[in-house]
């Protein structure tokens, strides 16, 4: 009880004593002398909503600073000046305030034009020059240290634009842009990242910054008349509301149109009046993200307050984006000067010859300007718009939402990030994942006119503009394009496989697009050019299409762009055929030369192999060496026509041997088929074979008029003097007729389509090699980044994979199609190679080579302890094995059925042999004396304990000789 009094006691002093502590701080901070620290705002129009909102976050982000931190020494002291949205007008007011005030720092100016001269002034005079709403990239160039930018820079909103244009899949983009500092310095930017992303920008649209009502609306006319329906629009919002207004008056804020607006109007939204966002309906917008923090919500119903109360005449005032910029950059210059210090923060003053206010030539230097700056470069806090820090004088925040505007307001559909790309949900923690343009990663969006579908991003012009399709009169192959004058003098009539395809291609789109067929000819009807010449008006914009056999080549899509090829690809030579002459040698051609090798190779492998297995226990292939080497010849070679005589008795030679017949029965059946083919089937020649002969014997070769090919063949060494153009089928029919001797050509060299129709016409007297050079087809030509290319491509797929090409080439190649189909094709060669029998020979090596190892090891493991009692060197040893396989194997089946054949001894297997032990040095060759009755019961041979009596191996006969090995 005493201890709990004791306590509460001790309690009530403690809390005594901490409530002195405090009022006596309160008491010595009341007291305390703070250094007044002059600072400008420079901002446009000090009567406007929009400024009246800035001024008021700058006080509230001081007051803030103060109240937070109450024993700083040092106050910001504002010095305001209207630079009346005028460039000369905010200079002036920058210098008296560096002049006059003496200004330690100047928040502003405004916009990114007045911004460029006040830099100027600032870096003269060591003042920092911190700004909060000029967001163009060219400031960045300046490289000024005293100049701050506390606003996001607009060239870092420019990918997310981007990966917007990239996940929906359009081809071009047309920037609207104010005519200014501000606009200008985010085209480069623009650009760039969009053909990154192989977009286009056929056009940039500049819009004067006092831009009338009549000068937008002949703006906007002109975009109708593009094809380009996607528009990224980066205006001042003011100015953007009214353009936008006139859009909607125009009836493009439809479906077909695309809107992107960039930050400098998307953060303004919360701003905007109701009839402005009504016009904005269906557009794209990327706005700076603002995390929505506790902090950002208390004050913004703290500055509601506040701001009603200062201004009672403006209502429904609200905080967009750079009011937050304005209230972290205040914030963050109090905190930089009170990290200085309260040093003498006045100015060194110049030679003056003059007292006007506004002398640009003199006036003070900043004393802690360079302090000052190396303070705000390392200023860091969590503010209202996010992590605040400078890095090289530009606020780091790069993360951007994504919004549609949909009614009364804008709808969130995804944000971008500089590592991740978009997102529909932001994740500020992963960093590290892979980099998205997917549209997927949207949420889905509400497209101008209440349409959900999504614009494919251009359409035909709506001033009645057809699309001129060029062809071409150059009628070599009438069946792929043919011009033919009407009836009347001004019309023609185009048909042809080309003209079908592209016809049912454009058929195919998903939207209508008129066109006229305009032929590339000259006044009398006759060709205008090559076909070089036409792709040519395609790029110089006099044709907006090109419906031809135009072979898609890599010089010509520098140029243009080409479809996908409808029909087949590369350049072949058509020469003509004659009859083989008869050949004494062609018993030979069935097999190829590395296959006769191999097979004599094995022949004489097999052989070998039956010799060794068979050797020992065969009397067939005994005798004398010559004798042995020509039956194993015989035995193998007479395999080729299973008339082979002798006897094999071992299993492992029967092996061999059943796998080698095998082998042989495929080898020697294939080569009576091949030659049969060859005795039997006439053989038609071309009467050349490739490019290099044709060159090497000086013969004229033919080429279509017009094509490609007589560049391409000169590329390759032809001399131009041997080529001879061609007009048509028959002309070229009669030139390979003529041949080289008679004024024709030795060879026509054209591409694949055009050949085989050729050949379909006459397949009996030609013949086609090739490829011999590799292109692409045929493929219709447009503009180069034409928006029509990637849907013709596809609508060229439905139709060469579905039954509409069937049909169109039954129409015009339909009588040739049999005589395509039966004619001869001529090979290099119709010899069999060894890679046809490879997997065979390996079958045959590898059961050959297993039985020789598998002999080898039984015979050395039976006469292993023969070698090793010699006592002999390892030559000697060798010789012994090679002697014991020279010698009959008495223990085969093959000698214990009967004795010696010469009538001297009768022995076997099991009976105790007489053998004679030869001596290594006795080089007599008189034959041993038959042995005695006794010698028989004393001869180390008869010993049981004697190799050669336990083995058997060595009979003795008399009578002969027994020669050394």
């Amino acid at each position: 009880m005493k201890m709990g009094k004791a306590t509460n006691l001790f309690g009530s002093f403690f809390f005594l004593v901490c409530l002195s502590i405090e009022f006596s701080l309160v008491v010595r901070g009341q007291n305390r002398t703070t250094i007044p620290v002059n600072v400008g705002v420079v901002l446009d129009d000090l009567d406007s909503p929009n400024t009246k909102v800035w001024l008021s976050c700058i006080n509230l982000g001081l007051s803030d600073f103060y109240t937070s931190r109450g024993s700083s020494t040092t106050r910001l002291a504002l010095g305001i000046r209207d630079s009346r949205e005028d460039v000369v007008d905010a200079a002036a007011a920058a210098l008296d305030l560096i002049k006059n005030d003496q200004v330690q720092a100047i928040l502003g100016p405004k916009s990114s034009t007045q911004a460029n001269f006040v830099i100027e002034l600032g870096d003269k005079a060591q003042v920092p020059i911190i700004s909060f709403s000029a967001t163009s990239p060219s400031l960045t160039s300046i490289r000024s240290p005293y100049f701050f930018r506390a606003a996001q820079n607009d060239s870092s909103q420019v990918k997310a634009i981007s990966a917007v244009v990239q996940a929906f899949g359009w081809r071009e983009a047309v920037p609207i842009y104010i005519d200014n500092e501000y606009g200008q310095g985010i085209i480069p930017y623009l650009v760039d990242v969009l053909q990154e992303v192989q977009a286009r920008v056929p056009y940039r649209s500049a819009i004067p910054p006092e831009a009338t009502d009549d000068q937008l609306v002949a703006e906007l006319y002109k975009l109708m008349t593009m094809q380009t329906r996607v528009f990224i629009v980066h205006l001042l919002s003011s100015l953007g509301s009214r353009l936008f207004a006139k859009a909607q008056e125009m009836d493009m804020m439809d479906g077909d149109y695309v809107w992107i607006m960039a930050s400098g109007m998307t953060n303004h939204l919360t701003t905007m009046n109701a009839s402005v966002i009504n016009s904005l309906q269906g557009a794209l917008g990327v706005r700076t993200y603002v995390p929505q923090t506790k902090e950002l919500v208390d004050f913004r119903a703290r500055w509601k307050s506040q701001f009603q109360k200062d201004n009672p005449t403006i209502i429904d005032a609200e905080l967009d984006v750079r009011a937050l910029w304005a209230y972290d950059a205040a914030f963050a210059l109090a905190m930089a000067v009170e990290n200085v210090g309260t040093k003498n923060f006045g100015f060194e003053k110049a030679n003056a010859s003059t007292n006007s206010s506004t002398d640009l030539e003199y006036f003070g230097v900043s004393q802690n300007g360079p302090e000052l700056c190396q303070s705000l470069s390392s200023t860091n806090f969590r503010g209202l718009s996010g992590d605040f820090s400078f890095v090289d004088g530009q606020l780091q925040n790069s993360v951007f939402e994504l919004v549609n505007v949909i009614g009364n307001g804008a709808k969130t559909i995804g944000f971008w990030k500089p590592q991740g790309g978009l997102e529909k949900k932001l994740n500020l923690t992963n960093t590290n994942g892979p980099y998205s343009t997917s549209k997927s990663n949207l949420a889905p969006i509400l497209w101008p006119g209440d349409s959900p579908s999504v614009p494919k991003g251009w359409e035909i012009p709506t001033n009645g503009k057809r699309l001129r399709v060029g062809v071409p009169v150059i009628d070599v192959f009438a069946e792929f394009v043919k011009v033919v004058p009407g009836p009347s003098t001004n019309t023609t009539e185009v048909f042809g496989f080309c003209i079908d395809v592209f016809n049912a291609a454009m058929a195919g789109l998903p939207y209508a697009v008129a066109y006229d067929f305009i032929p590339f000819a000259k006044p009398d009807g006759s060709s205008a050019g090559s076909y070089d010449d036409l792709v040519q008006q395609v790029f110089l914009g006099n044709f907006d299409a090109l419906a031809a056999d135009t072979t898609i080549r890599a010089n010509r899509s520098l140029y243009v762009d080409f479809t996908l090829p409808y029909t087949e690809s590369g350049v072949v030579m058509v020469v003509p055929m004659k009859d083989g002459k008869s050949n004494a040698w062609i018993f030979l051609k069935p097999l190829t030369g590395d296959l006769w090798l191999a097979s004599l190779c094995f022949f004489i492998f097999i052989g070998f192999a039956v010799w060794v297995l068979e050797h020992r226990i065969n009397e067939e292939f005994r005798g004398p060496p010559s004798h042995q080497i020509g039956t194993s010849f015989w035995f193998s070679f007479s395999t080729m026509v299973f008339a082979q005589r002798e006897k094999v008795v071992s299993n492992l030679a029967r092996f061999v041997v059943i796998v080698w017949v095998f082998v042989v029965l495929i080898l020697t059946q294939s080569y009576t088929a091949s030659l049969t083919s060859l005795l039997t089937v006439k053989q038609l020649q071309p009467t050349f074979s490739n490019l290099g002969d044709l060159i090497k014997n000086k013969e004229y070769i033919g080429y279509s008029e017009g094509s490609f090919v007589r560049e391409l063949l000169i590329q390759k060494g032809v001399d131009p003097n041997k080529l001879r153009p061609y007009k048509s089928s028959d002309e070229c029919h009669e030139f390979l007729t003529n041949r080289s001797e008679n004024g024709g050509i030795a060879a026509a060299i054209d591409e694949t389509p055009n050949m085989k129709l050729f050949l379909a016409k006459y397949c009996s007297k030609y013949t086609m090699i090739g490829p011999i050079f590799k292109t692409d087809g045929f493929g219709f030509v447009f503009p180069k980044g034409s928006p029509l290319v990637p849907d013709v491509s596809r609508a060229i797929l439905n139709v060469t994979e579905g039954d509409v090409m069937k049909e169109i080439e039954n129409k015009w190649f339909a009588g040739n199609a049999t005589c395509l189909d039966t004619k001869p094709t001529i090979s290099d060669s119709n010899s069999i190679g060894l890679d046809s029998f490879w997997g065979l020979f390996l079958i045959a090596g590898v059961s050959s080579s297993l039985s020789l190892i598998i002999f080898a090891a039984t015979f050395c493991y039976r006469h292993w302890h023969m070698v090793m009692t010699t006592g002999a060197s390892a030559w000697k040893r060798i010789k012994v094995m090679l002697r014991i396989f020279d010698q009959k194997d008495l223990s085969s089946h093959t000698f214990r059925k009967t004795g010696s054949q010469d009538g001297n001894y009768m022995y076997n297997a099991g009976s105790i042999a007489t053998c004679v032990e030869a001596s290594p040095n006795n080089n007599s060759t008189r034959p041993p004396s038959p042995p005695s009755p006794e010698s028989i019961g004393h001869s180390n041979h008869t010993n049981p304990n004697s190799p050669f009596f336990r083995e058997g191996i060595l009979p003795v006969v008399v009578g002969q000789e027994y020669p050394e090995m």
